[in-house]
C-alpha cells in the first residue's frame, strides 16, 4: 500500500493553485475533463494533491478546524507535511510570494528540521528537511495551552 494523493477542500481555486504553485513551488498537472466541479491537481514527488473546489459557499471553512496561533506553531493537529531538498530556499520561494510562517524553524530531535505555515484557507503545511545534525539541544514539544 502507499499513498496516492492527498485531497483540500478550497474556497477558491485559483488562490489555493497560486499559493500551492508560486509560494511552494508544485507544478500544476492535467486533470481529467470528467470532473464537473471546480479542482487542480498539483504534484508532489510521486504523489498528487488534489485541490477541491467548493461548490457549496463556506463549506471549505466548515470543514477546516480554525487552529489557534500556538498550535500552527509546532503542527499540533492535522497538516501536511512535505519535504523538501533546502529548507531555506523552501523559504525565500515562499517569502518572495508573501508568505512567510508564524514560527521559527526547529529541530524535530530526528534528523530534521521543519516549520509551519497556512494556506489561504487555513490547512496546516509542514515544511521539512532531513538530513540535519541531532545534538541532543532540540527542545521538547509539549502540546500549546489554547487561548
Amino acid at each position: 500500500m502507499r499513498i496516492d494523493h492527498g485531497g483540500l477542500l478550497v474556497s477558491d481555486v485559483r488562490r489555493a493553485v497560486r499559493f500551492y504553485v508560486d509560494a511552494l513551488g508544485l507544478p500544476e498537472v492535467p486533470r481529467p475533463s470528467t470532473f464537473d466541479t471546480p479542482g487542480a491537481w498539483l504534484q508532489v514527488g510521486e504523489q498528487q494533491l488534489h485541490l477541491i473546489g467548493e461548490t457549496e459557499p463556506g463549506r471549505a471553512k466548515q470543514m477546516t478546524p480554525d487552529y489557534d496561533h500556538a498550535e500552527v506553531v509546532i503542527g499540533y493537529g492535522t497538516h501536511l507535511a512535505l519535504e523538501v531538498d533546502d529548507l531555506d530556499a523552501a523559504l525565500a520561494r515562499a517569502a518572495a510570494a508573501g508568505v512567510r510562517p508564524p514560527g521559527e524553524v526547529f529541530a524535530r530531535g530526528d534528523g530534521v528540521k521543519r516549520v509551519f505555515l497556512t494556506d489561504p484557507d487555513g490547512h496546516v503545511i509542514e515544511l521539512m528537511q532531513s538530513g540535519i545534525e541531532v545534538t541532543g539541544e532540540e527542545p521538547r514539544l509539549k502540546a500549546p495551552k489554547r487561548g
